[in-house]
């Protein structure tokens, strides 16, 4: 016996004819022909080497072999079908999915606490684990299942899906008691006044350190961190200014005590954008969680 040559379709149809006693009532069910059926029950005979029905009045009947195949055969439809139906379904209620995904650091303190509330009260079973990654390794590992989502500004990421987030735009942020507050207008200082100042460059988010190149002003950098978290401490008890998203340093400020504003610079505005694989555009879990990122996004 060749197991390679039965395929579903020849299972299904074999249930069918035992369940109904008949060849004509299983095609109707399966919504083919009766030759073809006919022709399928054939094939079985030929690849088991035994027959599994015999002629009867008004149909057919089952011989033994019939009687001792039909029950893992029930037994293997219905574990496929239970399969299929947990791949196209997902509930978030009782889903212990584990998702992971690159953020930024920036990303991280703008967008997990929402999200981990949410995920809190809609999905609890679930999880999610963060990683910053190099941005031309991201589409791979997006394909590779290595990853699930990717957002912030990637513009070097192609070949994915993806959604924009929101549009931002980076700010220049220095603490009220600068000396030179005075030069930042309403608008932002122009760059005379930009020359004057001494930076924060921030390594993780190269945009803001080429912003400081295009305007000739490397030699005013003073400090290279590693991530955005520590500058409001340093702005505050500095004289150092930082070039960061809008949406951040808005937060930074949020009890007072720097000047924020939005100078001319280049590369100025940028978009934030989820990305996923293709190959899991029409996963259920996918599908739920890009909806709840993206409702996030839209309320915040």
């Amino acid at each position: 016996m060749n197991i390679e040559k039965i395929d579903l379709n020849l299972l299904r149809l074999f249930a069918e004819v035992y369940d109904s006693g008949s060849v004509s009532v299983a095609a109707e069910r399966l919504g083919i022909s009766q030759p073809a059926a006919s022709n399928g029950l054939a094939r079985l005979r030929t690849v088991l080497g035994n027959a599994l029905f015999a002629r009867a009045h008004g149909g057919v009947r089952p011989t033994p072999m019939a009687d001792h195949l039909i029950g893992p055969v029930r037994s293997a439809l219905a574990q496929l079908t239970d399969a299929l139906r947990q791949t196209y379904a997902f509930d978030p209620r009782t889903s212990r999915r584990h998702y992971r995904m690159h953020m930024s650091d920036i990303g991280e303190a703008r967008f997990l606490p929402a999200l981990m509330a949410a995920l809190q009260v809609q999905a609890p079973g679930t999880s999610v684990e963060c990683h910053a990654m190099p941005h031309g390794g991201i589409a791979e590992q997006l394909d590779k299942g290595e990853l699930d989502f990717a957002f912030g500004f990637l513009p070097s990421v192609t070949g994915t899906e993806h959604v924009t987030l929101m549009e931002e735009r980076y700010v220049l942020m220095l603490r009220e008691a600068h000396p030179l507050a005075t030069l930042v207008g309403e608008g932002g200082p122009d760059l005379a006044a930009l020359a004057r100042l001494s930076f924060v460059a921030v390594r993780s988010h190269s945009d803001t350190l080429r912003m400081l190149e295009i305007l000739g002003l490397r030699e005013r950098i003073k400090l290279f961190a590693s991530n955005f978290l520590a500058l409001p401490a340093i702005v505050r008890e500095t004289d150092l200014a930082v070039i960061m998203p809008s949406q951040i340093a808005t937060e930074f400020n949020a009890g007072g005590g720097y000047i924020v504003v939005a100078p001319q610079l280049p590369l100025r505005d940028f978009t934030v954008s989820l990305h996923w694989s293709r190959r899991q555009h029409s996963d259920p879990s996918h599908i739920w969680m890009r909806q709840l990122i993206c409702g996030i996004f839209n309320s915040t």
